[in-house]
């Protein structure tokens, strides 16, 4: 069984969010979340968030065992960008582009397979 939980509209650019989503990745539950708690990035604190949520959600809407929980996928997609503008010599105008994304993670339950637990 997997659940997932997703953060839109998170005022901080894709590039940087997906390099914190790429350490946790494939790692358990509580290593995740140990890891995004002493992560020094802002990125790190929204993807704190959206992983407890979705653990939440695995714990009180399908029963799941928090210790048999592991971090299946966590991405971050691209939002809508704000286009801003800075004024520059000569009358001409300088484009900022004000990035957003959409922060997800799905966890799911590890199985048990003989000696050791798969991911499945």
């Amino acid at each position: 069984m997997e659940t997932q939980a997703i953060a839109k509209y998170v005022r901080i650019s894709p590039l940087k969010v997906n390099y914190i989503c790429a350490e946790i990745r494939g790692k358990s539950v509580d290593e995740a979340l140990s890891i995004l708690k002493f992560t020094n990035k802002r990125g790190a604190h929204e993807l704190y968030k959206v992983l407890h949520s979705a653990v939440a959600n695995a714990e009180n809407n399908l029963n799941l065992d928090r210790d048999d929980l592991y971090v299946k996928n966590a991405y971050a997609n691209d939002g809508p960008t704000m286009k801003r503008f800075r004024p520059k010599a000569k009358g001409m105008a300088y484009p900022i582009l004000k990035r957003s994304s959409h922060i997800g993670v799905v966890v799911a339950e590890r199985e048990w397979g003989g000696r050791e637990w798969v991911k499945k």
